[in-house]
Formats: structure tokens, C-alpha cells, sequence
């Protein structure tokens, strides 16, 4: 049986390719959701991307996740630093969520180094640019079932 996996994306992360591409890179979100899931599925995976600007879909998504999916990979973007509702709904659901970032978040502003969320994630990856995503889909495709 294929893992289900989901790919969730948070904040602003729709305006890839055009927001601080010095930052966060040129490929655009399409480009790299189409990546991902060929990625996931070269892994014998079953993926399926969701992004959101509001962090009540988040929350909902992740509560949804728990009785679909076997993991998330999420990049939660600026509500890592200071949603502890998030964090919440990770620790609640009790499947793997590994936290990825585009950036290396502690070498930018000293705010992005902290992240409310990690503690509840299975892992964190970050400052791979694009790839930090398919580094965390490696990671689920590699726990046991």
C-alpha cells in the first residue's frame, strides 16, 4: 500500500518565483508542486499539496490529515515562529510532520530562528532551498509504515 503524504504549504508560499527570488528562489509554485509529487511518487507515494494563507485551514488541514495521511511535510512559513495553535494541532494528531524552509531561517532576521513548532515535528530541515521539501518527503518515504 502506497503512503499517503501531504504537502502543505503556508503563508505567501503561492507567490513563489516572484516574492524575494534571492531569497527564496525563481521556480515558481506550480513548478515546484509538480516536482514534489513526481518526487513523492518516483517513492511509491501518494501525494496531494495543499496551501493556504489562513492558519484555521492549516489547523483544519492537519486535523484532516490524521485519518487520510500516513505524513505531512509542511512549511507553515511565518506562523513557525509564533503559532502555538499550529503547534498544537501537530502534537495533536500523532503523524509524522516534518517542518521544512526554503531559507536557512537562522541566518536571516533573529525572530525566524525560533520555531514554535519544532519541538512537535518529527524534524526540521531548512536553507536547502526547494530541495529541503523533497528531503522531507525522502525522510517519510523512509519511516516504517
Amino acid at each position: 500500500m502506497k503512503k499517503k503524504i501531504l504537502i502543505l504549504h503556508g503563508p505567501n508560499l503561492n507567490l513563489l518565483g516572484e516574492r524575494e527570488p534571492g531569497i527564496y528562489g525563481t521556480t515558481d509554485f506550480e513548478s515546484l508542486n509538480w516536482q514534489l509529487m513526481d518526487y513523492a511518487i518516483s517513492l511509491d507515494m501518494e501525494p496531494q499539496v495543499y496551501q493556504s494563507n489562513s492558519e484555521g485551514d492549516i489547523i483544519d488541514k492537519l486535523h484532516e490529515a490524521r485519518k487520510e495521511y500516513f505524513g505531512v511535510v509542511l512549511n507553515a512559513g511565518a506562523y513557525t515562529h509564533y503559532s502555538y495553535a499550529i503547534a498544537d494541532a501537530i502534537k495533536a494528531i500523532k503523524i509524522p510532520v516534518i517542518e521544512v524552509h526554503i531559507s536557512n531561517v537562522f541566518a536571516r532576521d533573529a525572530f525566524r530562528a525560533n520555531s514554535v513548532i519544532a519541538p512537535v515535528c518529527r524534524g526540521s530541515i531548512s536553507g536547502f532551498g526547494t530541495l529541503s521539501y523533497k528531503l522531507a518527503i525522502h525522510a517519510l518515504a523512509e519511516m516504517p509504515s
